[in-house]
């Protein structure tokens, strides 16, 4: 039989598509997971049909459902995937051992707190690999995953691509910040007659309050916008203003601290969530590892640290478990 006659054969990538296929339910949303097109999904399902001679799926169904033949193949199909999957991940961490570098980026708010235990994590795991870890806003994390100049990224913003993995660390809630004794009555009320401090909307912090006070209507002059979180909170001192921000960006500015009021938002809440975030099928389970370790170090340092700065507001920061 020459090349060109050859029959078609089960593949992988042919297995995966058929998964896809039978978990969404739809040729769209299993070119959508799978991110490759429709057409490129009834081609491969075709091809599998070829190959095992009856069909595997009833398409006019909707959901598309398993006939009898399709039945037989999932079984087959998930063990296959399952030891492939299995595999993979050994083999990655047999080539981790011999890691001579991880790169690092992690967001800037918890550059303090995070990145030194973390680092330690890392060689304590690896002692032979170098780390090096940089600190910065989160899109910024995420260009240096895009361009692979980060292979594992902790973070605020999340890739917008698919390839990615994504474990959460923790979630936290917007709070109100101001002036200390700036506001002795009703806070919504007392915002009109302050001065608002806003973040540059050049950054993904400053852009996520914008776009919340603008859901929950409220206007304030705008007269000046930075971007460092301690900039921000010492102007708020010297306006005797107020602002919107995080536990982790107080928790980065504690010297100005004793000059400010913590309060619960006035009006509809706002969270943030950090994530850990590595490519797929990289670095095997250490994406998931670290995520623990840094869950660990949220629930021991950052979260008991931030319940004395606010003891109010100490729920205002909570650790976040996988799915």
């Amino acid at each position: 039989m020459t090349e060109e006659t050859k029959s078609p054969e089960l593949t992988l990538r042919g297995l995966r598509v058929f998964v896809a296929l039978e978990e969404t339910g739809s040729v769209i949303g299993a070119a959508t997971r799978i991110g490759g097109s429709p057409s490129g999904v009834s081609q491969h399902i075709t091809a599998l049909e070829t190959a095992v001679g009856a069909k595997l799926f009833d398409r006019k169904a909707k959901p598309v459902t398993l006939t009898p033949a399709g039945q037989s193949l999932s079984r087959h199909a998930h063990r296959i995937l399952s030891a492939v999957s299995e595999a993979q991940t050994d083999l990655a961490e047999l080539s981790l051992s011999a890691l001579p570098q991880l790169n690092l980026a992690i967001i800037d708010d918890l550059d303090a707190s995070l990145t030194p235990v973390l680092v330690s994590a890392v060689q304590a795991r690896m002692p032979r690999c170098f780390v090096h870890a940089v600190s910065g806003r989160s899109d910024h994390v995420i260009e240096r995953l895009e361009a692979r100049e980060a292979d594992i990224g902790v973070t605020a913003q999340l890739p917008e691509g698919l390839g990615y993995q994504i474990h959460p660390i923790l979630k936290e809630s917007f709070v109100l910040v101001t002036a200390k004794g700036a506001i002795t009555g009703d806070p919504a009320a007392a915002l009109n007659s302050l001065p608002f401090v806003q973040y540059s909307e050049t950054m993904p912090i400053g852009q996520k309050i914008a776009r919340h006070l603008r859901r929950v209507r409220l206007n304030p002059e705008r007269r000046f916008a930075l971007e460092a979180t301690r900039s921000v909170l010492t102007m708020v001192v010297q306006t005797r203003g107020w602002t919107l921000t995080t536990p982790l960006n107080l928790m980065d500015a504690e010297r100005v601290l004793p000059q400010l009021d913590v309060l619960p938002l006035p009006f509809a809440g706002e969270t943030r969530r950090v994530s850990l975030v590595a490519r797929e099928g990289e670095l095997g389970k250490l994406p998931e590892t670290l995520a623990r370790d840094c869950r660990t170090i949220a629930r021991l340092r950052i979260v008991p640290r931030f319940a004395v700065i606010a003891p109010a507001l100490a729920g205002a920061i909570e650790v976040v478990e996988e799915d």
